[in-house]
C-alpha cells in the first residue's frame, strides 16, 4: 500500500553502520538493497516497494539497480517505490550500472563503455526512474574495446552536468583501477571511488589480494556482491537442493550452478559451510548472518549488497549488524581454520603522495 506525503516513511538509522564510500564524504549504509529483487530479473511493483519500505525502516538507505536488471525495470519500480513511499530523495543513496543496455541486440553504440552510451544510458535509466540524478553510476564491467581516457572523461561528463555525484567500476582489475586513477590525476578529474565486487567467504580475491594496494594509496573501497555466494553460505544446500529454492524451481536458469554445486569443488565448499554452521550455531545464529558479519567486517568494504524476495530473510540478513562485534580474534581464527582460503596479500606501500 501506498504512503502519502502526509504520512511518508521517516528514515530511522536504528543501530544501522554507514561507511564513507572510497575516499569521498558520501556514506553509505553498511548493509544495502540489491535492485534484483526476485528471480529472473522480472519485477514486481508492490514487491519493491514493500522491501524497500521494511529495509529503510531498519536502516538501510542505500540501494543498488542497473539498467540491465530486467531491462530496465528494476530502475523503474525503485524509482516509483522511492516516490510512493514519500521518502525525500536526500535520504537515500541510489546506485545504477551502465554497459549492457536494455536488450538493444542490434545497436552496436547499445551497450559499452562509450561516452555516447554511458550518457544516453545514464540519461535512459533516469527517464526510467524520474530521477533528477543517481548518487553513483557504476561502470558494470570493464570495456576493453574503449580507451580508459575515454571512460574516465564519459563518466566525469555525468558528474559535470548534474547527472550523478560520484562514479565507480564494477568487476574490474586492480590494473585497469590503477589506468583510471593515473588518468584521473594526470586531467585533474574525478577517479571511479570503489569496485563492485563479488566478496565472500567462499570468494575472496581479489578484494583481499591485488586490490589491497588500492585501500590505503586511493582510499579505494568495495561494493560487496554476492556476500552468500550464490547462496551457499545461507546454508540451504547443507543437505541438497530443497524443494522450492531457486536451484530447484529455476532448473535451466541455474544448471551451471547446480552442477557446480555437485562438483567435488562445489561439495568441498558445502562442507566448509556445514562446519561454518556450527560456529554460527554457537553464536546463536544463522550461518547466513555469520557470513554476512564476517564481509562487512572488512573494513575495506563499503557496503554489503543484500537481496531476497522474501521479507523474512531480509530482516534475518539485517540482525548481521549485532554480531559484527561478536566475531572476536578467536572466532576469526576459528573460521579461517575452516576456510583456509585465505589469500597471500601484495605489498602495500602506503598511499599516494
Amino acid at each position: 500500500m501506498s504512503t502519502s506525503p502526509a504520512n511518508a516513511v521517516v528514515y530511522e538509522p536504528k543501530n544501522m553502520r554507514f561507511r564513507r564510500l572510497g575516499p569521498s564524504g558520501l556514506r553509505v549504509s553498511l548493509f544495502s538493497l540489491g535492485g534484483w529483487l526476485t528471480l529472473g530479473g522480472s519485477v514486481n511493483d508492490d514487491l519493491t516497494r514493500e522491501i524497500m519500505d521494511l529495509v529503510f525502516r531498519n536502516g538501510i538507505q542505500t540501494f543498488d539497480t542497473a539498467e540491465v536488471y530486467g531491462n530496465g525495470s528494476s530502475e523503474r519500480s525503485m524509482g516509483k517505490a522511492i516516490r510512493d513511499l514519500g521518502s525525500k530523495r536526500s535520504e537515500v543513496v541510489l546506485i545504477t550500472k551502465i554497459f549492457f543496455g536494455t536488450g538493444n541486440a542490434g545497436d552496436p553504440n547499445g551497450s559499452g563503455l562509450s561516452r555516447k552510451h554511458v550518457v544516453e544510458g545514464t540519461d535512459a535509466s533516469l527517464e526510467r526512474a524520474q530521477l533528477k540524478y543517481w548518487d553513483v553510476v557504476i561502470a558494470h564491467c570493464p570495456d576493453v574495446s574503449v580507451p580508459m581516457a575515454e571512460v574516465v572523461k564519459a563518466f566525469n561528463h555525468l558528474i559535470q552536468t548534474g547527472r550523478c555525484f560520484y562514479w565507480g567500476c564494477s568487476a574490474w582489475s586492480a590494473e585497469q583501477i590503477q589506468e583510471a586513477y593515473g588518468i584521473a590525476e594526470r586531467l585533474g578529474l574525478d577517479p571511479p571511488l570503489a569496485d563492485q565486487s563479488q566478496y565472500s567467504a567462499l570468494h575472496r580475491e581479489p578484494v583481499e589480494s591485488s586490490y589491497t594496494p588500492l585501500y590505503s594509496k586511493y582510499g579505494f573501497s568495495v561494493m560487496d556482491w554476492s556476500p552468500l555466494a550464490g547462496g551457499i553460505l545461507s546454508g540451504k544446500y547443507n543437505d541438497g537442493i530443497p524443494t522450492g529454492s531457486r536451484f530447484d524451481t529455476n532448473k535451466d536458469t541455474f544448471s551451471s550452478a547446480i552442477d557446480s554445486l555437485r562438483s567435488p569443488e562445489g561439495q568441498a565448499k558445502i562442507a566448509k559451510v556445514r562446519e561454518l554452521t556450527k560456529i554460527a550455531d554457537k553464536l546463536g545464529c544463522s550461518v547466513a548472518v555469520l557470513s554476512l558479519a564476517w564481509a562487512a567486517r572488512n573494513p575495506n568494504v563499503a557496503t554489503v549488497i543484500i537481496g531476497a524476495s522474501k521479507k523474512e530473510q531480509l530482516l534475518e540478513n539485517i540482525k548481521a549488524l549485532e554480531f559484527i562485534d561478536k566475531l572476536t580474534p578467536a572466532i576469526l581464527e576459528e573460521i579461517e581454520g575452516v576456510l583456509d582460503n585465505k589469500p597471500e596479500k601484495l605489498p602495500d606501500h602506503g598511499r599516494a603522495m
